[in-house]
């Protein structure tokens, strides 16, 4: 059976699907860390549908809202930082972190899941949406992307627990996520935890 090709332009009518679907899965948390969230549209989103208090961070920050106070919404702040050191986020202070198509951007995702643990409270969630391995966007825009088993792996290696990452929207799309478990796993070495 043939498919249809996918428009180029399959990722931006895919967006407020999306964004509706991570505002359902992330909707009984009221602190959200966005990480890599570019222009903020997806914390905007959050904060205005949701009434949560969202801080985006992006190593760019040139895309930020100019108002980041949205009327008749939660909080929203955007920071420019890498998301490898959180140091502006305390320890369990959030209740759940995402990353919409950033993470094949990271040159360190591991720190990256690393902190998104520690910055998270016990029990709560990790969401990645993400460009997989083999999808239109590495033909649209020829960079590297991971599959779902390299995902899992890297949020089982950050201690994560019950992983689950797999393809969507016709294989277009990974969706992954998982938890910081209620009780503390033994740390591994080089793991750090800021006070």
């Amino acid at each position: 059976m043939h498919r249809a090709p996918f428009p180029d332009d399959f990722y931006e009518r895919e967006k407020p699907r999306l964004h509706r679907r991570i505002g359902r899965e992330l909707r009984l948390a009221r602190h959200v860390l966005d990480i890599g969230c570019g222009a903020c549209e997806l914390a905007l989103f959050l904060a205005r549908r949701y009434h949560q208090e969202v801080t985006g961070v992006d190593l760019s920050g040139e895309g930020f809202p100019r108002s980041l106070r949205p009327k008749g919404a939660g909080r929203l702040r955007c920071i420019r930082k890498d998301a490898k050191r959180l140091d502006f986020v305390k320890d369990e202070a959030m209740d759940a972190v995402v990353s919409m198509w950033s993470l094949h951007e990271m040159a360190h995702p591991l720190e990256v899941m690393q902190e998104s643990w520690r910055v998270l409270r016990p029990g709560g969630e990790v969401l990645i949406v993400d460009f997989p391995r083999d999808s239109l966007a590495q033909r649209l825009w020829n960079e590297d992307y991971l599959s779902p088993g390299e995902v899992a792996g890297l949020l089982e290696k950050a201690h994560f627990v019950e992983v689950a990452a797999r393809l969507n929207a016709r294989g277009q799309v990974l969706w992954a996520k998982a938890y910081r478990p209620e009780a503390e796993p033994v740390r591994a070495k080089g793991m750090r935890r800021h006070t």
